[in-house]
């Protein structure tokens, strides 16, 4: 009796640990994933003329280079930025312009379009 029960428990240990491992190879899947598919660009109007930019995307070569010409090709001029390139790139910056006119949508695609180069 005692070795049925013993045989049981070391069975049922064995196979949940299996059953944790499938979960681990599962979630770093879907971790690989996220970090090559993510891409997202905020921008937030706030007061007088100044954007906050959010910009989370893969890693790659230049891309804080592309961003801030964008920044300069719409004459935007960084107050504050926060850049993170661990295990992805990251970026909140505070921008402020002159130009009254410009508005969150034209940001938010010179942005998108700088990432994508």
């Amino acid at each position: 009796m005692c070795k049925v029960k013993k045989s049981s428990i070391i069975l049922d240990a064995f196979v949940y640990i299996l059953k944790l491992r499938l979960q681990l190879e599962a979630i770093q899947g879907e971790y690989h994933h996220l970090l090559n598919h993510v891409q997202e660009v905020k921008v937030e109007k706030l007061i007088e003329k100044r954007f906050v930019v959010k910009v989370t995307c893969k890693k790659g070569k230049e891309m804080l280079v592309s961003i801030l010409e964008a920044f300069e090709e719409m004459k935007l001029n960084v107050v504050q930025a926060r850049v993170t390139s661990r295990y992805f790139f990251g970026m909140e910056a505070i921008v402020e312009t002159e130009d009254e006119a410009l508005d969150v949508r034209v940001v938010t695609k010179a942005v998108q379009l700088a990432i994508q180069k």
